[in-house]
């Protein structure tokens, strides 16, 4: 009986992996939003929530997960933004180490700016994880896009990534504290960050 218990539990997890590895998001289609939402942490990400504004697709774009010690001129000059678009449209959120406390932030962002729409970009492989902390986060009735930068991981990161997703949907469900001990037991590395779209000192 314990047996059988067991076989049917690995099957749900094994199913449950091979559907999140086959059906990572792809990227949005030309959708107009409020906001970008850009998680720092991999090659793309930026560089996509950048042109997002660029094209006029959102309003303003915010990058949560920034180094403390990268100044917003530094930002501009590594990615090459203009002056004009930093003032304008370029926030930096400097609070977030991990997942959840980019949510937080994102969170309290949207809170100030009154917006009601989003587009969420981060790499594939950590997009499930994302929109749901970030939408578990936001009130009902704003509106999240995902929009995916499309990468090739390896076997490794994506089974640490559905360890992940499995822990972060078990700790939603938690009470609150309880909630926050479970987080901080997860690792906070999302994987080896390119230099070219990660801010670091």
């Amino acid at each position: 009986m314990i047996l059988r218990l067991l076989a049917a539990i690995f099957l749900v997890y094994a199913f449950g992996f091979l559907g999140f590895a086959m059906t990572l998001p792809a990227p949005a289609a030309k959708t107009e939003t409020d906001a970008v939402i850009v998680l720092t942490g991999g090659p793309g990400r930026i560089a996509r929530g950048l042109e997002v504004v660029e094209q006029n697709m959102a309003k303003e774009m915010f990058v949560s997960g920034v180094d403390p010690e990268v100044k917003p001129n530094e930002f501009a000059e590594q990615f090459e933004v203009s002056s004009r678009l930093m003032d304008c449209c370029v926030t930096l959120g400097y609070l977030a180490v991990d997942t959840r406390s980019n949510a937080g932030e994102v969170a309290q962002w949207m809170k100030e700016k009154e917006f009601t729409s989003a587009r969420l970009v981060t790499t594939n492989w950590h997009m499930a994880r994302a929109y749901s902390e970030v939408a578990g986060t936001l009130p009902a009735g704003i509106s999240i896009v995902k929009d995916a930068v499309v990468s090739h991981p390896d076997l490794a990161t994506l089974f640490l990534e559905y360890n992940k997703l499995l822990a972060s949907e078990v700790s939603q469900g938690l009470p609150e504290g309880d909630a926050g001990e479970e987080a901080a037991q997860e690792d906070t590395s999302e994987g080896e960050p390119d230099a070219s779209d990660a801010p670091a000192s």
